[in-house]
C-alpha cells in the first residue's frame, strides 16, 4: 500500500471513471491503464493478479478530465532509452504533461508500478478539451477542444549535465487549426508517413479529424529538411472523406502497415451505428478494390452514396497517397463511441464499444479478407432504454486493448470498468474482477458498527455502495487481501446526502427528498460477505429476506424469498423477478453485472416528517434511535426529528428538538448514547441530554449561539474519559477546530486548533491510545487530512505537536465530506484504519500506525 508518511499508507482507493470516450488509455509499455476520475487521473494495473485496483490518483486539474493519452519520446540522454509521458486534458481548458518516474524513485506501494510527476501545463484552448492524438516517437501531438479548434503542440526535452544528467520538459504551440466549416472536434488520429527524401529530419504526418459533422477531414504536415523550414510546420487540409450519416465519434489509424506494402487502415465510428474502414494506399498505382463489395446487398437501401469507392488523393513527403473506402462494419444497434486497433500486425483486429451495451471484436477472414464480428461481449440489447433500477448498463463509453491483446476493458455509464480475458483452452472471453467507484461527490460514509466488517458510502451519483476486504483463497495468494465493492444496496432517483448504520444488517439514508429510507441486508449478500471477507456480524435475523424484487419504475425495492417469486402472480411489467441465490455464489467479488442487477437491498421503511431535503443524519450506537435534520432557512424547519427504530411502528418521537435557526449540518450521538450534539450554518452548537427514565426523550442541556465565527460543518464526540468526563469537538469554515469540555451543566472551549483552510469534517478515534490520549482526524476544504493528539486533565486540554499530516499525494483533491475511523477490534494491533469521503468522487481507506509515538 502506498506509503504517505512513516506511519500512514493508502490501503484502498475507489473512484469511478468519467463518461467520456477519450478519458482513458492503456500504456503498451508499462501496462498501466490511466483514466479520468472526476478532476483526477486514476492509475490501475489490470494485469495485477492481486486485484489491488486503483493504486494512485494524480491531482492537479480543476475540472473533469476528458482526455488521457500515453506518449513516448526518445530520451536525449541515452539513445537506447525513452521518456514516457502521460497527457491529460480537462474541462478546465488546460493540458497537463506528466512524466513517468524511474522505479527507484517511485512512491507507490509497489516498485514495479510507475508513478508520474507533473512537469508542464499547456495553455491555449478556450474551451473544454475533448481528445488527443499522438504519433509514438514524434515530439508532436494534437489536441481537439470544444472551442472548434485542433491544436498541434511540440514537446521539448532539455538536458542539463552538471553533477547528474537531468531533463526539463517544455511544450509550445505549433499551430491552431480552426475547423471550417465550423464544428467541434470529438476525435483525432495521428500517424507518421514514410518520407521519400532521405534528408528530411523527420517524416511527414497525417491527421484525421472527426466531430459534430458527418465528414472526416484529412490534414497533412510536411516536415522541412532545414531548420528554417521546420519553423513553418503546418497542417494543411488535403481531403474530406464522406459517407457517414451522423457525427463521427472515434478515429483510429493502424499502428502497423499491411504486409508487402505501406498501406494502412483508418477506422471511423459514428452515431449512425456503423464503422467504416478506409485504406490509405501509398504509391502512384491505383488503390486495391474494396473487398466487401459482395456484401452490399445485405444492407439494402440506396448504397451508391453510402458505399462510394471514390479515391481521395494527397501528397506527403514526396509520395502520393490515396484514401479509399474499404469496408462497412455493421452489427451495433446504437451509437458507437470508440474503436481501437490491437497491436499485433500479423493478426489485425478492431475493438468497438457502443451505447448498445456491447463490445465487438472485428477481424478479417484469412481467405476472403471480409471483415466479420469474431466476438461480442456485454449484453444483448433487450433492455435498451430501461432504467438503472432494472440493471441496464447504459452503454459502453470506452473500449481498450491490453498491450498483449489478450484482455479488453470497457467503461459503462455507472463509472465501473468491465474486464474480459481471453481463455485459449475454451476459446472464450471470460469476465474478471475490475474496478468500480462513484462518479460524483461522495457525501457520506459509515462503517459497519460492530467490527467494521464493511464500509458503506453514498453519493450524489444516486447510489449507495458497500465496500469490503476480500481475503484471497487462490493458490499462491493465501494471506493476501484487496478491497472491492461487494454490493450496491441502493440505486435511487435523488442525490444521496447522508447515511447511518442501524446494526450489521440495516442502514438508513437521506437524500434530496423529504423522507428517509431504511434498508435490510439480504441473505445472499450476507453469505457472500461471510464467504469472501470472513465477516459474519453475529446471528442473522430470522426474518432476513432472501433477495430483493426490483421494480421497473424505480419504486421501493421489495423483499422476496426465492420460493415466493414464481408463485406470485405479478406481471413482468410491474416487477422483475428476484435473482436466485446462486447468482451470488461466487469465488471472487461480484462483477459489475452482478452489482447492477443482483445486489440491491430491499427497502424496509420510509420515515416522513421533514419539509425539505435531508441534510444530516445520525443513529444511536445501540441502533434504537434515528436523528435527522433537513435544509432550512427558518426556525420551523431547522429542527431535529427523532424516530424510534426499536419499535415496529418506526414512529416519530414528538415534539421535535428546536434550537437552531438555519440548516443543521451535522448530528452526532455520544459513545454511550447519553448525549446528542448538533451543529449548523447558524454558527451554533447545541447539546441534548437523554432522559434517564424516558429513554427516547432528549432535552436541551446547553447551547452556544456563537460557537464559531462562521458556519459549523462537523462535530464529533471523544471517547468517555476517566471520571465520566465528556469532550466533543466542532469544526467550522472559520478554519478552526475547537474542543469543548463539560463543566457542570455546560461545555467550555478549552483549546482551539487553527488550520490553513476551512475544516469540513472531523472524527475522533473511538478508543484512547496509551490510556489517556485522544486522536482527532481533521479534513479540510482542500482535501488535506491531518491527525491531532490531545489529553485532558484538571488543568485543561494539552495538544501534542502540530498534528501528523497525511501526504498530499494520498489526499483527495477536493473537500473532505466525511471522515470515519473503523471500529477498533482485532485490527487495532496492526494499526488503525481511517475512511475518507470527498467531493472528488473518491472513497479512500488509510492505515495508520504508531499513534502512541
Amino acid at each position: 500500500m502506498a506509503p504517505l508518511t512513516a506511519a500512514t499508507c493508502t490501503e484502498y482507493i475507489s473512484a469511478g471513471g468519467n463518461r467520456h470516450p477519450a478519458a482513458a488509455d492503456w500504456d503498451h509499455y508499462s501496462g498501466i491503464l490511466a483514466f479520468g476520475a472526476d478532476n483526477n487521473v486514476a492509475l490501475w494495473d489490470p494485469a495485477d493478479r492481486n486485484h489491488t485496483g486503483v493504486y494512485a490518483l494524480l491531482t492537479g486539474h480543476a475540472d473533469k478530465v476528458n482526455a488521457v493519452k500515453f506518449y513516448t519520446l526518445p530520451s536525449p540522454i541515452s539513445s537506447s532509452d525513452s521518456c514516457r509521458f502521460l497527457l491529460t486534458g480537462s474541462a478546465d481548458r488546460t493540458i497537463r504533461v506528466w512524466q513517468q518516474q524511474p522505479a527507484s524513485t517511485t512512491t507507490t506501494f509497489a516498485a514495479t508500478r510507475p508513478s508520474f510527476a507533473h512537469v508542464a501545463t499547456l495553455h491555449g484552448h478556450e474551451n473544454s478539451i475533448n481528445c488527443f492524438a499522438v504519433a509514438q516517437g514524434s515530439d508532436i501531438f494534437v489536441s481537439g477542444a470544444a472551442d472548434g479548434t485542433v491544436r498541434a503542440w511540440k514537446l521539448a526535452i532539455e538536458t542539463k549535465v552538471e553533477h547528474d544528467a537531468t531533463t526539463r520538459v517544455t511544450g509550445h504551440l505549433l499551430q491552431t487549426v480552426t475547423l471550417k466549416p465550423r464544428y467541434f472536434p470529438l476525435t483525432v488520429a495521428l500517424k507518421t508517413l514514410a518520407a521519400k527524401e532521405k534528408d528530411v529530419t523527420s517524416p511527414p504526418m497525417v491527421l484525421a479529424v472527426g466531430g459534430t459533422r458527418t465528414t472526416i477531414q484529412i490534414y497533412v504536415m510536411q516536415e522541412g529538411a532545414a531548420p528554417q523550414q521546420q519553423q513553418q510546420q503546418q497542417f494543411e487540409l488535403k481531403a474530406t472523406l464522406t459517407g457517414h450519416e451522423a457525427w463521427v465519434r472515434s478515429l483510429a489509424f493502424t499502428n502497423f502497415e499491411k504486409s508487402q506494402s505501406q498501406d494502412f487502415f483508418l477506422a471511423s465510428a459514428s452515431q449512425d451505428k456503423y464503422i467504416r474502414l478506409w485504406r490509405v494506399h501509398a504509391g502512384d498505382d491505383a488503390a486495391p478494390v474494396r473487398r466487401n463489395i459482395e456484401e452490399d446487398a445485405l444492407l439494402g437501401g440506396n448504397l451508391e452514396q453510402t458505399l462510394s469507392n471514390k479515391a481521395y488523393e494527397f501528397e506527403a513527403g514526396g509520395c502520393k497517397y490515396s484514401v479509399t473506402f474499404e469496408a462497412l462494419l455493421f452489427g451495433h444497434e446504437d451509437w458507437i463511441y470508440t474503436v481501437a486497433w490491437n497491436s499485433d500486425p500479423s493478426h489485425p483486429k478492431l475493438l468497438s464499444a457502443s451505447a448498445d451495451n456491447s463490445l465487438v471484436i472485428w477481424e478479417p477472414d484469412p481467405v476472403s479478407g471480409v471483415w466479420y464480428s469474431a466476438a461480442r461481449m456485454g449484453e444483448i440489447s433487450a433492455q435498451k432504454g430501461s432504467t438503472t433500477a432494472t440493471g441496464s448498463i447504459g452503454g459502453f463509453w470506452i473500449g481498450l486493448w491490453s498491450p498483449r491483446g489478450d484482455t479488453v476493458v470497457s467503461l459503462g455509464r455507472t463509472g465501473s470498468w468491465r474486464l474480459w480475458r481471453y481463455e485459449h483452452e475454451s476459446d472464450l472471453w471470460a469476465q474478471d474482477v475490475a474496478v468500480t467507484g462513484h462518479v460524483r461527490a461522495v457525501n457520506g460514509i459509515e462503517w459497519e458498527p460492530t467490527s467494521g466488517g464493511y464500509l458503506l458510502s453514498t453519493s450524489a451519483d444516486q447510489t449507495t455502495r458497500l465496500h469490503a476486504r476480500w481475503r484471497h483463497v487462490v493458490e499462491g495468494q493465501e494471506g493476501r487481501y484487496s478491497w472491492h465493492e461487494f454490493s450496491r444496496p441502493q440505486i435511487h432517483g435523488y442525490d444521496l446526502n447522508c447515511i447511518a448504520s442501524l446494526g450489521p444488517w440495516r442502514f438508513v439514508s437521506g437524500a434530496d427528498e423529504k423522507l428517509l429510507r431504511v434498508f435490510n441486508e439480504t441473505k445472499t449478500i450476507a453469505n457472500l460477505l461471510e464467504n469472501l471477507t470472513g465477516f459474519t456480524g453475529g446471528p442473522k435475523p430470522a426474518d432476513m429476506p432472501e433477495a430483493a424484487n426490483i421494480p421497473v419504475l424505480g419504486l421501493s425495492n421489495k423483499a422476496a424469498d426465492d420460493d415466493d417469486v414464481d408463485a406470485e402472480n405479478v406481471e413482468q411489467e410491474e416487477r422483475t423477478a428476484a435473482p436466485p441465490s446462486s447468482a451470488l455464489d461466487l469465488p471472487q467479488p461480484p462483477l459489475e453485472d452482478h452489482l447492477s442487477k443482483y445486489t440491491l437491498w430491499p427497502e424496509h421503511e420510509k420515515l416522513y416528517g421533514h419539509g425539505y431535503e435531508i441534510s444530516a443524519l445520525a443513529t444511536s450506537h445501540d441502533g434504537s434511535l434515528i436523528a435527522t435534520a433537513c435544509k432550512a432557512s427558518s426556525l420551523d424547519h431547522a429542527v431535529i426529528r427523532l424516530y424510534d427504530a426499536a419499535s415496529t411502528t418506526w414512529h416519530e418521537i414528538r415534539p421535535p428538538l428546536a434550537a437552531h435557526s438555519l440548516t443543521i449540518t451535522c448530528l452526532r450521538f455520544s459513545r454511550d448514547d447519553e448525549f446528542l450534539v448538533s451543529v449548523g450554518r447558524d454558527r451554533q452548537w447545541a447539546v441534548w441530554e437523554r432522559d434517564e427514565k424516558e429513554r427516547t426523550v432528549f432535552k436541551l442541556l446547553c447551547a452556544n449561539p456563537r460557537g464559531h465565527s462562521r458556519m459549523i460543518l462537523s462535530a464529533s464526540w471523544a471517547p468517555v474519559l476517566a471520571g465520566d468526563k465528556r469532550v466533543f469537538a466542532t469544526a467550522g469554515r472559520d478554519k478552526s477546530v475547537k474542543l469543548w469540555v463539560r463543566e457542570q451543566e455546560s461545555f467550555v472551549c478549552k483549546t482551539s486548533v487553527s488550520l490553513s483552510q476551512p475544516v469540513t469534517a472531523i472524527d475522533f478515534l473511538p478508543t484512547l491510545v496509551g490510556g489517556d490520549r485522544m486522536h482527532l482526524a481533521v479534513g479540510l476544504d482542500t482535501g488535506r487530512i491531518s491527525i491531532h493528539a490531545f489529553t485532558v486533565d484538571d488543568e485543561g486540554v494539552k495538544q501534542f505537536g502540530e498534528g501528523m499530516e497525511v501526504s498530499p499525494l494520498g489526499c483527495p483533491s477536493k473537500a473532505i465530506t466525511q471522515l470515519a475511523w473503523r471500529p477498533v477490534g482485532s485490527e487495532g494491533a496492526s494499526g488503525y484504519e481511517l475512511a475518507a469521503a470527498s467531493e472528488d468522487s473518491s472513497v479512500r481507506v488509510f492505515r495508520i500506525w504508531d499513534l502512541a509515538e
